[in-house]
């Protein structure tokens, strides 16, 4: 068991380890550590990326919270370490300053800008107030609240900051005419004109702004996005389409969507897990077909979604292509976004759905490139092994970071494939079966509720 401490200091580089058998188990205890270790200790909020610190992510943070909750379960660290981290984690968020300004403030009507500094977790330079970026966040938070249920003082404060943090946020201001909802606002210039629109990872916003008791959004909500949905086939797999694999994750975190649906999804015949499999399928096709021919893609090595990337250019069949640094990459009818850059958080993260290509994909990352993609943290954000030899003679771009919105989905969906332990506990939250029932959805584990 590895029994860590309460508030590790941060590290520019992780400590040395000495290479580990790939096992799921040894994949989620290095991603654990990743935010239990790097938490910032004077705001407890987690680092968007390391060991190139800029600034924290709250959706991080949520991702976070739930991490902590797979540790004490796994005896990576004991409940009462875990409950402590949390508690301290909640009452930082709870005690952030809130409101219209343009500096010295975390967020604004509950809702939290999308990155934080460093040093006293207020909005990093001009980015957005994010609702997607929130809801993860409060995901994370509703998840703290439900498994630490114990009567003593630490778990009882926690349920009631989760409590007081979900019920805070005022969802409805963020509709807007047309029924949708924004991505997000700024105090500068107002809300984004960018919306959730199409299918996408807002499935987890949608819900908690449905389930509300304070400020939710209007029951037709639901229908109206689902009105922008886009199906069809790509590589051989009918669903409904979004590229990036994360668009199909994030939500199947903290929702258990199997054997529920919605009007949408009862007209189709299937639920959304098994269109997030119907995806990972299909990604995984697109890259054996490999119809730009870059380097190392195939039967076991795939997987495309937002991950880093090398930037500058790729070598591919004797000719230099353009290459992004981050980027929403994906496959689907809607677009291809394809440099040749492979993140392991694609497969990872989609575990639950197709452990059966998942795992030997993960297997043969973790074993044929350990050097250059593992470290104590786990898997690093990407690779591309199409970009062109450099000084060292050594072809192919590994990354130098990990990011947390990526480690997070590797730890908690192999956690979910494991034990079912963040569906088990969403789905005794009021709040997630409000919005799911307000949405639309029953059948399966609504049955009854």
């Amino acid at each position: 068991m590895l029994l860590l401490g309460a508030c590790q200091p941060r590290q520019s580089q992780p400590p040395a380890e000495q290479p580990t058998v790939f096992s799921l188990e040894e994949v989620q205890r290095r991603s654990f550590r990743y935010f239990w270790e790097l938490a910032y200790p004077g705001n407890m909020q987690i680092p968007d990326r390391a060991p190139s610190h800029q600034f924290s992510s709250i959706a991080a943070t949520g991702f976070g919270l739930s991490a902590y909750l797979v540790g004490a379960e796994r005896g990576y660290v004991s409940r009462e370490a875990a409950a402590e981290r949390v508690k301290k984690t909640l009452e930082v968020l709870w005690q952030l300053p809130q409101g219209p300004d343009t500096t010295g403030v975390s967020g604004y009507k509950g809702f939290f800008y999308h990155f934080l500094t460093t040093d006293h977790a207020h909005r990093y330079k001009k980015v957005e107030l994010s609702t997607i970026d929130t809801a993860l966040l409060m995901a994370g938070i509703l998840s703290a609240q439900m498994y630490f249920d114990g009567r003593n003082e630490t778990e009882t404060a926690i349920r009631a900051l989760a409590d007081s943090l979900y019920r805070r946020v005022e969802w409805d201001w963020f509709l807007k005419e047309n029924g949708l909802l924004s991505m997000g606002w700024h105090p500068e210039r107002g809300f984004l004109q960018a919306q959730w629109d199409g299918y996408n990872e807002a499935m987890i916003l949608l819900v908690l702004a449905l389930g509300s008791p304070t400020h939710s959004i209007p029951e037709g909500s639901w229908e109206k996005w689902c009105k922008t949905y886009q199906w069809g086939t790509f590589y051989g797999q009918e669903h409904l389409n979004f590229s990036p694999l994360f668009g199909h994750q994030y939500s199947h975190i903290y929702i258990d969507f199997r054997g529920i649906q919605d009007a949408y999804m009862r007209e189709k015949g299937i639920d959304y897990f098994e269109n997030s499999r119907r995806a990972t399928y299909s990604n995984r096709a697109y890259c054996m077909d490999n119809p730009r021919g870059f380097e190392g893609y195939g039967e076991q090595l795939w997987g495309l979604t937002a991950c880093d990337g090398p930037g500058d250019s790729v070598l591919v069949q004797g000719k230099k292509l353009p290459a992004r640094t981050y980027w929403a990459r994906g496959a689907s009818l809607l677009h291809i976004n394809d440099d040749g850059t492979i993140a392991p958080t694609a497969v990872g993260g989609s575990v639950p759905f197709a452990p059966e290509i998942c795992i030997p994909a993960l297997r043969y990352m973790w074993e044929t490139y350990y050097d250059q993609l593992i470290n104590p943290y786990g898997f690093r954000d990407a690779f591309n092994l199409s970009v062109p030899a450099g000084e060292d003679g050594r072809r192919g771009w590994f990354d130098v970071d990990q990011l947390g919105i990526d480690q997070g989905p590797i730890l908690l969906q192999i956690e979910n494939h494991r034990s079912g332990l963040l569906w088990k506990l969403m789905k005794q939250n009021p709040y997630i079966i409000r919005g799911l029932k307000r949405a639309g959805f029953s059948g399966g584990w609504l049955e009854g509720l």
